[in-house]
């Protein structure tokens, strides 16, 4: 390969990746082209590109799957090479192929190599080969369900079923007893279709209390190949990695070195290029080889802090045919690194995944010790077609101790209204008593339960009482003519023998304010707060009882208060706890009376499968539908027992949040 200088970067992909290659791209002096969807018309990435084209309609297999499409924007606008970011079309062969038949560099492995590692069953064949310890399981092609489940009883439960050419935690399953083999074999299968268009499956021992590790590997086209360290990703939820970080602790030197000699050994096996990741379960001093990632990872930064190299930077160079800058005894790891995903999602209702407005956004700032990676800014829209991940925040710090402290510092100062997120999710975890004592099994968030979704009381307190707070300043604004001109919203009037008492309309909440001449005396369950402070540009600042809080709220003085909708919120967000108050009148009637129907869709979305016939009887609990958003597959059960009289949507049609997508005739009743 001859080394020539790219000049012209299309990137395939969108969001935060694509924002990411673009800042590398750009301090390197190369034009950089973006593609966007019809949801992604007014996204960062496009507005942060040189050039950027139009390229199909918002669901992916539309769009950002679709290779000719995106090839064909390169050629018309003359890129000389493509970089695929992660997920899409980064680890297919073919697109890698076509980009090279188009005299266009692939800044990504060859695609022989993305064959090699895309079938599970092939890298594991090539792994045994190189004496890298395995998983026991099945890897073969032969997918008989009941072939399949024969093997899983020589295996042994419980058994893990993962998509041959899928990534993500998606098509993959724990099944636990032999009842439950093919109905989860069924799912794993239309996942892996839907994600990655095969459904081809393996068969692995599901180990216990296993951690991920998993090593930084980069070669070039010069026979040159080095790790850049190991990171840990053992704190998962459903196989999707939450929290990672660089390097792996607890990893004797010799442990260290013979993993990422191990991963070295891998990417020479099939002739490598580029940046890889190689993961491995870690079991005491064993480790297995899992599989190899043919693609710069989404948790590359934490390497890029602990290392000082800049990946994508390596990745264009050595794409264009340079050999690369440092032999394995120049690589120094310095510090510590942590990268928190930060999802659209409600972790208090089983993750489920959020799109909307962001109609508030407060970050920490960039620094040596902070990074943000994010394709998203105020007034971005969050679509439902895509992965829920709209940010990571990234730290560096001399140790573990202070980057953790630095973390949850971090965490407590990313600010975001409009729909729920996980970011007090993630404080919990980076508060943990035993995270912070090491890398825990990658069961860890599992075991935990509820308890990693639980609100802090005294954190809930003074966001109830900074919220009433905030209310109040926006009542005394004489520039809100809305509330000026209403007597009723007045602080100050006729009132006999006793003070004025307001009534902070507040859902589900008792409080009532006295103003007085430093503030404002609040009652809340009973208890007296005094609270003074400053309401400036959505930031407050408030002393409760002496107590300092600073918090950032949103939409106060904006709301009508009096429309008997209830559509009108006041958020809070008070460190890592966002908390929303519904603000109501005395024609109010609150949404939890009317609770939302247990067959409706939890969130915008397509139908996967209609799981039992119209006219069945089923009883309560029973899988009835299956749905899918943001990657992920949502099955809803029936309410009570019945009669199933009809579904509202067929097999491939949209959903929107709300929506009634079957008809249960309820029995329960009858005969009584």
């Amino acid at each position: 390969m001859n080394t020539q200088r790219l000049q012209k970067i299309l990137i395939a992909n969108r969001g935060e990746i694509a924002c990411r290659v673009m800042r590398s791209a750009k301090q390197m002096g190369l034009t950089t082209v973006a593609v966007y969807s019809d949801a992604d018309k007014h996204a960062q990435h496009v507005k942060m590109a040189d050039e950027a084209y139009h390229i199909g309609a918002a669901p992916s297999k539309d769009s950002y799957l679709v290779a000719d499409k995106i090839l064909q924007v390169a050629k018309d606008c003359g890129a000389d090479c493509i970089h695929p970011g992660y997920g899409f079309l980064s680890e297919n062969s073919e697109f890698a192929k076509a980009c090279e038949a188009n005299n266009i560099a692939f800044i990504g492995p060859p695609a022989s190599s993305i064959e090699a590692m895309g079938s599970k069953t092939r890298a594991k064949e090539i792994m045994a080969a190189a004496n890298v310890p395995l998983v026991p399981g099945y890897y073969g092609d032969k997918q008989d369900p009941a072939f399949l489940q024969s093997e899983a009883e020589k295996i042994g439960y419980p058994v893990l079923i993962k998509a041959a050419f899928g990534g993500g935690g998606k098509g993959m399953r724990v099944v636990q007893k032999a009842k439950d083999f093919m109905s989860a074999l069924q799912g794993a299968q239309r996942e892996a279709i839907a994600g990655f268009g095969n459904d081809l499956v393996l068969l692995e021992r599901y180990v216990n209390q296993p951690r991920h590790v998993e090593v930084q590997v980069f070669a070039d086209n010069h026979g040159n190949c080095v790790y850049l360290g190991d990171r840990d990703c053992s704190l998962q939820r459903r196989h999707q990695k939450v929290i990672e970080e660089a390097p792996a602790p607890g990893l004797s030197d010799e442990l260290r070195k013979e993993m990422g000699e191990a991963a070295v050994r891998c990417a020479l096996a099939i002739n490598y290029r580029g940046a890889g990741t190689v993961e491995f379960l870690l079991c005491g001093d064993e480790f297995f080889f899992m599989e190899m990632n043919t693609r710069l990872q989404v948790e590359h930064p934490v390497t890029e802090m602990v290392t000082g190299v800049d990946l994508v930077n390596w990745q264009i160079n050595i794409a264009g045919g340079q050999t690369l800058p440092l032999a394995q005894s120049d690589i120094q790891l310095q510090g510590h690194s942590f990268e928190a995903r930060i999802y659209a999602e409600d972790p208090a209702n089983d993750f489920i995944p959020c799109s909307g407005t962001i109609e508030a956004l407060h970050t920490p700032l960039n620094s040596e010790f902070v990074r943000i990676d994010t394709g998203i800014a105020q007034g971005d829209e969050i679509s439902p077609f895509y992965d829920p991940m709209i940010a990571k925040l990234i730290v560096h710090d001399d140790n573990r101790e202070q980057a953790l402290s630095r973390l949850q510092h971090a965490l407590e100062q990313f600010h975001l209204a409009g729909f729920s997120t996980n970011i007090g999710f993630l404080h919990n975890l980076a508060s943990h008593p035993t995270f912070k004592q090491g890398a825990p099994s990658t069961h860890f968030i599992a075991e935990q339960g509820d308890s990693l979704v639980a609100v802090n009381e005294s954190l809930l307190q003074a966001s109830q009482l900074i919220g009433a707070f905030a209310y109040l300043e926006s009542l005394t604004n004489t520039q809100n003519a809305q509330y000026s001109a209403s007597p009723w919203q007045q602080l100050s009037g006729f009132t006999l023998n006793a003070p004025q008492v307001i009534k902070v309309p507040f859902a589900d909440l008792q409080l009532s304010a006295i103003k007085t001449t430093a503030g404002y005396s609040i009652t809340h369950n009973e208890h007296v707060f005094k609270l003074q402070g400053t309401l400036n540009n959505n930031l407050c600042t408030v002393f409760i009882n002496g107590e300092k809080h600073s918090a950032h709220v949103n939409n106060v003085g904006n709301n009508t208060v009096g429309n008997s909708t209830g559509g009108n919120f006041v958020t809070v967000m008070n460190k890592a706890l966002q908390t929303k108050f519904e603000l109501v009148d005395k024609h109010y009637i609150s949404s939890h009376e009317s609770e939302a129907l247990p067959l409706a869709a939890p969130l915008n979305g397509t139908v996967v499968k209609h799981l039992i016939d119209i006219g069945s009887t089923i009883t309560k609990g029973d899988a009835v539908v299956i749905i899918e958003a943001m990657k992920m597959e949502y099955t809803l059960n029936a309410p009570h027992d019945g009669i199933l009289k009809s579904y509202c949507f067929g097999e491939g049609e949209l959903v929107t949040h709300g929506a009634l997508l079957a008809i249960v005739e309820d029995t329960t009743e009858e005969g009584a």
